[in-house]
């Protein structure tokens, strides 16, 4: 296990993917408009994390996500908030390799930065509207299969996908009847899936966006009970989803103030397939392993991240018991399964940083 204490708390966590590599990059979580990212790299010297950059940034930001690795050229990624912003990252002249496992004393050495810089600002504005206002964006996924695509979603109810290379916007649409809170594509170029406010899973394909599939709502509950009944029916919140993306059959999410996470195989659409039934208190993360069908990681308030395998398992409704499981000293807000380094985890309690060996 590394670790990595930073000045703030820490939200937007996310590694690099280039092959070689063993960086992440997250964002400050600060209730004003001045925010900050930061780029860390694991040294050889110190088998320690250190800052290798660090850039202001407007607002917290909600997600970062690294671009799929192109094997050439300086490293991308991008992050939401007010805003979709594109940054660059230039290697300075270091070469980092994948951690071996062994240890050397830690050395408060000056390493040597590298270059962070924001590339482009693209903002959202609702096509239609009276007054053109940028609406804060909740999420967004990078294209695996072409780069240049990425999908986000707003508040305001849409789903925007942009062209990276032109820095414009290629279609936008009403995705759900409230705020959209995640997003994601699935395995090759066209399909993505999308969660929200009105608690369902909605699937798109770039072919054909006049129509959508609902996938997955959640039940209705009464959210104003009263001694002589009555009361509004509502359906709860879908949080975040993840798309296995090598069987892109399945999903994951789960919704506001559960513990529970739902796996939902889209050739079975209304019910879940299978329920994830670890944690002791609400879930705030799930990812798929980038390199596994039945390997998914959650996380929560309970301060557990459990690695799960689902592998002959899937037909049961509930699975309670993980195949790993992990205590952090408080609560797990974010978690990364590295596509670089399929071995490591990266979660984020706090101002905390830990990468676990899996």
């Amino acid at each position: 296990m590394y670790s990595y204490t930073a000045p703030w708390p820490i939200y937007g966590l996310n590694w690099c993917r280039r092959p070689g590599t063993f960086r992440l990059g997250f964002g400050s979580f600060l209730e004003e408009w001045g925010n900050k990212l930061q780029v860390i790299q694991l040294q050889d010297e110190s088998r320690n994390f250190a800052k290798i950059a660090e850039i202001d940034h407007g607002y917290p930001v909600t997600k970062l996500l690294w671009a799929p690795d192109k094997g050439a050229g300086p490293d991308l990624f991008a992050t939401t908030s007010d805003y979709l912003r594109l940054f660059e990252l230039t290697d300075a002249d270091t070469a980092v390799g994948i951690p071996d496992g062994s240890d050397s004393p830690t050395r408060p050495d000056l390493y040597p930065q590298a270059h962070l810089q924001e590339k482009c600002v693209l903002a959202n504005i609702r096509r239609g509207s009276k007054r053109e206002l940028s609406a804060p964006l909740t999420s967004f996924d990078w294209n695996e299969t072409d780069q240049n695509i990425c999908v986000t979603s707003s508040i305001d109810t849409t789903c925007t996908v942009w062209d990276i290379n032109t820095q414009q916007a290629k279609t936008q649409l009403i995705a759900h009847d409230k705020e959209v809170y995640d997003v994601a594509f699935a395995r090759g170029t066209d399909i993505f899936a999308s969660v929200g406010a009105d608690g369902s899973v909605r699937m798109f394909d770039l072919r054909s966006l006049e129509h959508s599939t609902i996938i997955y709502e959640t039940p209705p509950v009464n959210t104003s009970p009263s001694a002589g009944g009555g009361g509004t029916l509502e359906n709860p919140p879908l949080l975040r989803l993840s798309w296995n993306k090598q069987d892109p059959n399945y999903l994951a999410t789960f919704q506001m103030d559960s513990n529970t996470v739902l796996i939902l195989d889209i050739r079975v659409p209304a019910v879940p397939i299978t329920e994830l039934h670890g944690h002791a208190s609400t879930v705030n993360a799930v990812g798929w392993a980038p390199h596994s069908s039945v390997h998914l990681c959650t996380a929560g308030d309970d301060s557990q991240a459990l690695v799960w395998d689902i592998n002959g398992l899937i037909k049961n409704k509930v699975i309670q018991d993980p195949i790993l499981s992990y205590g952090a000293s408080a609560e797990i807000n974010q978690l990364s399964w590295s596509s670089a380094s399929i071995e490591w985890i990266a979660i984020s309690s706090g101002n905390k940083i830990e990468a676990l060996r899996v």
